[in-house]
């Protein structure tokens, strides 16, 4: 029996969050073992992705109730809510990696044991984080889930850091093979704090994209395509009045359109019904309000 939207992101939801919790523990083991603090950053950082999934599987659930008397639009902005709150913790943990870093940097002192264990466990995560953020980007992009495509863009994000901490542990391999270039044994703290900014970089982006939704932000062109979709259909005059907002996946929009005021009321409102249509063949399940006017009682008429 085909699952039905809500049951896949769900489903892709609660997968991730399984990952991140193996993915965390994994790291830390190997981190604590090998004192690395790539590998531990690296840990701290999937720890936040455990956090961040599990209010995405939490944002998932409560956005899917239908809307109520307290909330006329749904419960959609819980994702956005999800998706700031991810950003929040995001930025702790930086500020947590950059000062260790800055600190091992200073004082030294500290000798990473570089073991194979090192590079399978940063290998095993590069393959799950693609995996999962493949999965959430595809359930999400289906879907419109923002809190599922800010999950999938913190796995992603994670398969260039993994890669970071690859590349400062085989530097610091070299220089306990070769110690006239000792000093590629800092390629580990430095390596955590290019994990740090690359993070920094992912939380400011979606920072202001879910601020921008919170603040419903409109998008440049769909004003235009709205306006487009309205006019295409017989009978419009004019579209006008437009305005929409987005609560989680969901689009809501209300248009006002103008028409002959001499047609009768029941053919104005079949005009108004494929308006909607319209719309909705631009923008898929969106919620489309449309107020008919008598041409005559248009703005600028």
């Amino acid at each position: 029996m085909p699952r039905t939207i809500e049951q896949r992101k769900r489903a892709v939801a609660l997968t991730s969050l399984a990952a991140a919790v193996g993915l965390t523990a994994f790291k830390v083991v190997i981190g604590l073992l090998t004192g690395s603090l790539g590998i531990l950053a690296e840990a701290a950082h999937s720890g936040l992705d455990l956090v961040a999934a599990g209010a995405t599987y939490v944002a998932v659930r409560t956005s899917s109730r239908p809307p109520d008397r307290e909330h006329r639009y749904g419960h959609g902005k819980i994702e956005n809510l999800s998706a700031l709150f991810e950003t929040v913790l995001l930025l702790a943990t930086c500020v947590w990696i950059v000062y260790a870093a800055v600190n091992r940097l200073m004082k030294g002192g500290v000798e990473v044991e570089v073991t194979a264990w090192s590079f399978i466990v940063m290998a095993t995560s590069i393959a799950i984080d693609w995996s999962r953020s493949r999965a959430l980007y595809r359930v999400a992009k289906e879907t419109r889930s923002q809190a599922l495509e800010a999950d999938a863009l913190h796995f992603q994000t994670d398969i260039w850091s993994s890669s970071v901490v690859i590349v400062g542990l085989i530097c610091v391999r070299i220089a306990q093979w070769a110690p006239a270039i000792g000093w590629l044994r800092n390629a580990d703290a430095v390596a955590a704090l290019a994990v740090a900014a690359i993070a920094v970089v992912v939380t400011v982006r979606l920072g202001v994209r879910t601020v921008e939704a919170l603040m419903d932000a409109a998008p440049s062109d769909m004003e235009r395509r709205i306006v487009q979709a309205a006019e295409s259909v017989p009978g419009v005059i004019d579209c006008h009045h437009v305005r929409f907002r987005y609560s989680g996946p969901t689009l809501f929009v209300d248009a006002h359109i103008s028409m002959d005021g001499q047609m009768p009321l029941a053919t104005a409102h079949q005009i108004a019904d494929q308006v909607e249509t319209a719309i909705q063949a631009e923008f898929p399940e969106a919620d489309v309000t449309v107020h008919p006017e008598p041409a005559a009682a248009a703005p600028g008429a």
